[in-house]
């Protein structure tokens, strides 16, 4: 069983081209598929939401969008755990317009 880290996670984000979206779920088995392994989706899920948060609060210390984890490619405005995040809804929505992501 692998639980990723948020570093793994973070890498497998960074990684996913502009204008190009990733569920959560394609992301978790994505990760089971590279290392071999059954993976586990609630700490996935967690480990997703730690990097989003501090991504986001890289950004608000001055790191522009470029320099940070792009994690609007993987969580959508709708879902639920965008709710929880400290960027809210809007700043979601927002990159994944930009990007083409969302209407």
């Amino acid at each position: 069983m692998l639980v990723a880290a948020p570093r793994i996670v973070e890498q497998y984000i960074n990684q996913i081209p502009k204008g190009t979206s990733v569920s959560p779920q394609t992301l978790c088995k994505d990760l089971a598929s590279e290392y071999k392994a059954d993976a586990c989706p609630i700490s996935t899920g967690i480990f997703l939401r730690i990097v989003a948060e501090a991504a986001y609060e890289q950004h608000r210390a001055g790191k522009s969008l470029k320099e940070i984890a792009p994690f609007w490619r993987v969580i959508d405005e709708k879902s639920p755990t965008a709710k929880k995040l400290a960027c809210g809804q809007e700043f979601i929505k927002a990159q994944r317009v930009k990007e083409g992501l969302a209407a």
